[in-house]
This record gives C-alpha cells, sequence and structure tokens, in this order.
C-alpha cells in the first residue's frame, strides 16, 4: 500500500513499475543493465475518490497523458531498488499535492482609513511632481 494521507492509500497492484535502461552517458553499466524504472498509473482506474481523481485529471502536468495515465521515469541512482523508492515518492508527492484542499478565500475591502490615506499619499505625489515643473516669469 502506498500511504498518500490518513484516509487515503493506494494498493501497490494498481501501481505498474517496469525496469528499463537509463538514458545518457554512464559507460557499459548504461547499456547492459535496466536500472531506470518507469512508473505508470492510471487515474481513472485507480480507487482513488472522484473527488480526487477530478483533480488529478485537471492539474496541469506533463506527467499526466491525455489518457488520465501518470507517468513517471526515475533514473538518477544506479540501483533498481533507489531508482523504484524514487518513483514511488515521487507519485505520492504528485498524489498528495490532488488530496490537499486549500481554504476559500474570503474577500476583503479595504477599510475607510486606509482608502483616504492613499488618496492623501496620491495628492502628496502629485503636489511633488507638480513642484518640479518649470516656472513661468512673466516679464
Amino acid at each position: 500500500m502506498l500511504k498518500i494521507s490518513n484516509k487515503t492509500s493506494i494498493p501497490m497492484n494498481e501501481i505498474e513499475m517496469t525496469a528499463i535502461r537509463s538514458s545518457g552517458a554512464g559507460g557499459q553499466n548504461v547499456n547492459k543493465v535496466a536500472s531506470a524504472i518507469q512508473l505508470r498509473f492510471d487515474i481513472n482506474a485507480s480507487s482513488m475518490s472522484p473527488i480526487h481523481k477530478s483533480r488529478l485529471l485537471k492539474m496541469r502536468d506533463r506527467r499526466i497523458t491525455k489518457d488520465g495515465v501518470i507517468v513517471i521515469k526515475a533514473q538518477t541512482h544506479r540501483t533498481q531498488e533507489k531508482n523504484r523508492e524514487d518513483a514511488l515518492n515521487r507519485l505520492q508527492k504528485l498524489l498528495k499535492s490532488a488530496t490537499i484542499t486549500r481554504p476559500k478565500r474570503k474577500p476583503t475591502k479595504p477599510s475607510r482609513n486606509a482608502k483616504r490615506r492613499r488618496l492623501d499619499q496620491k495628492k502628496q505625489r502629485g503636489q511633488l511632481k507638480a513642484s518640479r515643473k518649470n516656472v513661468d516669469i512673466p516679464d
């Protein structure tokens, strides 16, 4: 089970992990050993609540495909086990971000004194700028 929060967890059978070869430089080891991990998690087929599913699908994340599948490739470590752990941690972090509900913003108005102070400062600034103008001297 992958624990997301106190109430939410995902069974490991819903997460598909395959070992693939890492890309980039690394010598002969890279060419022989499949140490990178590609993690796939189908949002629509998961046991998550519909609210969390819809939040995940609305996210603008490049790791989520159009079909609603999260694809994470972990290849930073040299061993398959550490990459598997890294991929699961990244999935957990992504899913946790969808479960967090932000408090609704309470709209506020500036106070009457705050409005007055703002207008006074604007008048003061305008007077300062007006005092910098060239003065016409009558002949």
